[in-house]
């Protein structure tokens, strides 16, 4: 098979615990794009937080995509454009924050490339050194969300979480909710999710189903991984997702999006 596509997550899968693409995995998506392939960053991530590595891995030089917010935003780095954006409505949100009230767990959302929360957390901490975007701490959380916006996080001890996002699942089963990290909780509208986004681009590029590889570790990943031509883990994968997907590859932090490009697109 000849594979067209190659769509990555990042956190805990194309970037290293330290949050940087080693020289292997640089060195092989170099490889990949000279033979035409089409390398797709798909991130819970903001999109200002992942431009910087589709620059380093020269999409843009190489007319790729990027699937940022767990695909609620697909980007033509090319041409700098969004192409397909799909947010949730302030009614939601508020509602989402009435439930974090409820659940006892923190809620971040993002304004203007701001990272927006009432509370602090060591969880908020971590998304913010992560996305490197700036946190605004605010009185009222829906007095300062008043338009719409394209996600929101909502955040707590991990084992705590898990039973959350059963819970929210049943409460709220008209939002898309997957968990991204174990103490995040994502939360988007309706039908988004890695996989719609993966598919539109598809459709767009005139790119079958089965000429796409995806690679990713986490639980927002599993619908990319199931909707690929190939599915593909890195060895760090949550541990209850390890049998959904096609094959295991090293970790993140061992070059496994190497391995992929040399086993899958190189032979």
């Amino acid at each position: 098979m000849k594979y067209k596509m190659l769509v990555l997550d990042m956190d805990d899968t194309l970037l290293t615990d330290d949050h940087k693409i080693s020289k292997e995995n640089k060195e092989m998506l170099f490889k990949a794009q000279e033979l035409g392939v089409y390398v797709v960053l798909a991130s819970g991530r903001p999109t200002l937080a992942m431009t910087a590595f589709a620059k380093e891995l020269e999409l843009d030089i190489n007319n790729s995509y990027m699937l940022s917010f767990n695909g609620a935003v697909i980007t033509d780095l090319k041409e700098d454009k969004v192409l397909f954006e799909q947010m949730l409505t302030q009614q939601q949100i508020h509602e989402l924050y009435d439930y974090s009230l409820k659940s006892k767990t923190d809620i971040i959302t993002y304004i203007d490339g701001k990272i927006v929360s009432e509370t602090d957390s060591e969880y908020i901490d971590v998304e913010k050194n992560i996305t490197g975007l700036q946190h605004i701490k605010v009185p009222n959380f829906k007095n300062a969300v008043t338009s719409s916006a394209v996600k929101c996080i909502l955040l707590e001890e991990p084992s705590y979480l898990k039973k959350i996002e059963i819970d929210l699942k049943e409460a709220m089963p008209h939002l898309s909710v997957s968990m991204s990290k174990p103490f995040f909780l994502e939360v988007a509208q309706n039908g988004i999710d890695k996989a719609a986004s993966v598919k539109f681009l598809a459709e767009k590029l005139n790119i079958h189903q089965s000429e796409i590889i995806a690679v990713g570790n986490a639980g927002n990943d599993l619908s990319m991984i199931e909707y690929a031509g190939l599915g593909v883990w890195v060895d760090n994968v949550d541990p209850e997702l390890r049998d959904k997907g096609d094959f295991v590859v090293a970790s993140n932090n061992n070059h496994g999006v190497a391995e992929v490009v040399r086993r899958f697109i190189l032979n």
